[in-house]
């Protein structure tokens, strides 16, 4: 009985195993076609602006360039169309004319501050600065964008205390 026993086990595992040979069976594999597609980059040209010409120009920048959905623009500092600085002395009132400038160029460019990704401030004064900063708030309502503050010796003109650049990706 033993013997008989013995045998329909072996008989259920010789089954199964024919059973998982035949599931192990590979299927047909289908036919993979390559498809090439060719793509063309067009070079996009570099959308330069001026906000005051003149003083740009007889110092060798300009203020903000446009290429694709990117803009860089240059430092904003507190001055007037002349290139003579304002607010002297005055940190808090020189942000504000960095902020104003800036706001007219994020304009041009069909931009708000929500559309900044990066803003980098130099200053001369950064207890000052840091004390001042809440006025960014106004700026930023929507949150403040990635970047650095860092003190420096001297900025262009030795009256600016604080230089803004931003760094802008507008969405279509």
């Amino acid at each position: 009985m033993k013997h008989l026993t013995n045998q329909k086990i072996l008989s259920i595992m010789l089954f199964a195993l024919v059973l998982g040979f035949q599931s192990c069976k590979q299927q047909p594999k289908e036919d993979i076609k390559e498809v090439e597609k060719e793509v063309t980059i067009k070079a996009e040209k570099p959308e330069y602006f001026l906000l005051r010409p003149d003083v740009e120009k007889a110092y060798g920048y300009s203020h903000a360039v446009k290429i694709g959905n990117d803009i860089k623009i240059s430092g904003a500092v507190s001055m007037d169309d002349e290139g003579n600085p304002t607010a002297v002395g005055d940190i808090e009132q020189q942000m504000k004319n960095c902020y104003a400038d800036l706001e007219k160029i994020l304009k041009h460019f069909g931009c708000t501050f929500d559309d900044v990704v990066k803003e980098d401030i130099f200053t001369t004064d950064m207890a000052s600065m840091l004390e001042k900063s809440a006025y960014r708030a106004e700026v930023y309502k929507n949150g403040f964008p990635t970047g650095s503050w860092l003190e420096v010796k001297g900025l262009a003109l030795p009256e600016f205390m604080v230089e803004i650049e931003l760094e802008v990706h507008k969405s279509e």
